[in-house]
């Protein structure tokens, strides 16, 4: 049956929602672009109102190893720059 659905587009995104997380007082979430078969590293970063994306030349093949890189990636930028990020 899967095989049916997968061939007539039949039973929505396999994919789960990334879900955000808090990492020193900023909101992460994991926005990967996917390009072709692969997805690029992206996140958004929020706090007070502000946001800065960032996106990275890296490309993984897997939706969920990039969604963690995203996050990680993000965590590295907030701690290396914090509030400079909006500036």
């Amino acid at each position: 049956m899967s095989l049916l659905k997968k061939l007539f587009g039949g039973g929505g995104s396999s994919a789960p929602e990334p879900k955000s997380e808090t990492h020193n007082g900023f909101t992460i979430t994991p926005t990967p672009i996917r390009e072709g078969a692969r997805f690029r590293i992206s996140a958004l970063i929020e706090k007070d109102g502000k946001t800065h994306t960032l996106i990275r030349a890296d490309v993984l093949e897997d939706l969920n190893t990039a969604n963690e890189a995203s996050v990680n990636k993000a965590r590295q930028m907030i701690d290396e720059q914090g509030e400079r990020l909006f500036g």
